[in-house]
């Protein structure tokens, strides 16, 4: 049997949820163990949301949101930015596998990049196997302890 990955997106309903939606309606084809989260902004994806997604099963993350510079909220994408460097070292401290988290940047048009960007990431999730994160199996007590924290 082969792994099948769980991955959570979480896209900006201006962009990158439209783009989801796009490709829905294009019939374009792209890995069901994607599971979509229309969020307004990206930039409203705290840290503690992805390091709760981990901690509940996901074994890879992406927020999607809008290219730098076209954020429906003006800034919210650079926010998105600023915070993801947070989860970026939240992982490194925790020891997952960095290649579980994405930050991307796609338009509402772009259904393609949405479809290669899902379909490159659990691709590389697939490769990695399952995250050892899921609801702590084989985590040590302190490390246990660093996700509940994060989760706060």
């Amino acid at each position: 049997m082969t792994f099948e990955p769980k991955i959570l997106a979480f896209t900006c309903n201006w962009c990158a949820y439209a783009a989801a939606d796009l490709a829905g309606t294009a019939r374009m084809q792209y890995p069901t163990n994607i599971r979509v989260v229309r969020v307004m902004c990206s930039g409203m994806v705290h840290p503690n949301l992805v390091m709760e997604a981990f901690q509940h099963g996901a074994d890879g993350v992406l927020v999607m949101g809008c290219h730098p510079g076209e954020c429906h909220y003006q800034d919210g994408n650079v926010k998105a930015r600023a915070r993801m460097i947070v989860v970026d070292q939240m992982i490194e401290s925790l020891g997952l596998a960095p290649e579980r988290f994405r930050l991307f940047w796609c338009s509402s048009a772009e259904a393609d990049r949405f479809v290669s960007a899902v379909s490159e990431m659990t691709d590389r999730v697939r490769r990695l196997g399952p995250s050892p994160y899921h609801q702590g199996v084989g985590l040590s007590g302190e490390t246990k302890e660093d996700l509940e924290c994060a989760s706060r």
